[in-house]
């Protein structure tokens, strides 16, 4: 079907649709010069679409953007950064890390409680590690 009647099925006009095309918020619905072509695979595609703007209360630029963090790892990366850089996301913990925040916290005489799984191991346990050779 081509744009009006997809429009109209979907509950919108035909100009949202191109602006949410020119977002690439549509997969391919048309070929080089030809005029767009809707199937029922299209139209369910822009209605998920349309419902996630309405679940995550959205705007279709949001969604779009959403995409595009998803889909280029530079752009994620800026992103990332960012939220680091403003408190909304935490830089994730290394390894190292926790050795040393285990070691001052041994040297500091904390003892506490060991929990499975740091430091402790289940009764049976055999430990098929090799040494340290350091």
């Amino acid at each position: 079907m081509r744009i009006t009647e997809a429009a109209k099925r979907l509950g919108m006009s035909p100009r949202m649709l191109r602006y949410r095309e020119s977002l690439g918020l549509l997969p391919p619905v048309r070929e080089q010069g030809a005029h767009r072509r809707f199937g029922s695979e299209e139209l369910s595609a822009v209605a998920q679409g349309v419902e996630l703007e309405r679940r995550f209360d959205i705007s279709p630029g949001e969604l779009a953007f959403a995409l595009r963090v998803l889909s280029e790892p530079a752009v994620a990366q800026a992103v990332r950064d960012l939220g680091l850089r403003i408190g909304r996301l935490q830089a994730p913990r290394r390894a190292l890390d926790f050795e040393k925040e285990k070691a001052l916290r041994l040297l500091q005489g904390r003892t506490g409680p060991v929990r499975p799984g740091y430091g402790a191991e289940p009764a049976g346990h055999v430990d098929r590690r090799l040494p340290d050779r350091s």
